[in-house]
């Protein structure tokens, strides 16, 4: 039989060698004691000459709202044929926050948008706000104003709807993709743009911020 006295101990040595390491660990840091706090973060500063972007109030019953930049005036509708409304202007409406949408009745997009734009319309319409539909077709059987008015009372649209066949309009705005959505400060100036469905909370939120600005100098 082999001599098994020397691996007996080198056993000892090791287990002695684990519990003299385990203790130091334990008496390290005292019983009780809460963890190092994390680094304070710090806050971004832009370098300097350059100016941190401005930062809107949140809605109080909504999402924080995005940056709201002057785009300039918005384009005029020239547009001869309406329906729900007498022709509209920019000029007669001034002092209203205006909401224009460009759509079409066949877009399934444009579609999923309509009940909440009936909902902006029930909800905001009056003194400060109005809601302004451009319906620029995409195919053949769009451009006949009979189909759109059987698609406004299909959907319960009351909201004002021009006609803009010729694409005066959509070319006006640079227009490109069905839908689009712009939101305009009761001076007639684009302030929101939003392309596509979504973002629903957060153009509610412009538009009531919009109608609280102050009423446009005469």
């Amino acid at each position: 039989m082999r001599n098994l006295w020397p691996y007996l101990l080198l056993v000892t040595l090791l287990l002695v060698a684990a519990l003299l390491l385990a203790a130091c660990g334990a008496l390290g840091a005292p019983a009780g004691a809460e963890p190092a706090d994390s680094p304070t973060p710090t806050l971004a500063v832009p370098p300097a000459g350059e100016e941190a972007a401005t930062v809107l109030p949140p809605s109080p019953t909504g999402p924080p709202l995005p940056p709201l930049p002057d785009m300039g005036l918005a384009p005029d509708f020239s547009n001869e044929i309406w329906l729900n409304s007498e022709p509209l202007r920019l000029a007669d409406l001034r002092g209203k926050v205006v909401l224009v949408e460009f759509w079409t009745f066949g877009c399934i997009n444009c579609q999923r948008m309509i009940p909440y734009m009936r909902e902006w319309h029930d909800t905001f319409t009056g003194e400060d706000f109005i809601i302004v539909s451009v319906h620029y077709p995409e195919f053949g059987y769009e451009e006949n104003v009979d189909n759109v008015r059987d698609a406004l009372l299909r959907n319960g649209i009351a909201y004002p709807v021009a006609i803009d066949n010729d694409g005066r309009t959509w070319r006006a705005y640079q227009q490109r993709y069905w839908p689009t959505r712009y939101v305009l400060d009761k001076d007639g100036h684009i302030r929101y743009k939003h392309i596509g469905e979504g973002a629903y909370d957060e153009t509610a939120a412009v538009i009531s911020y919009l109608m609280g600005e102050p009423e446009p100098e005469t």
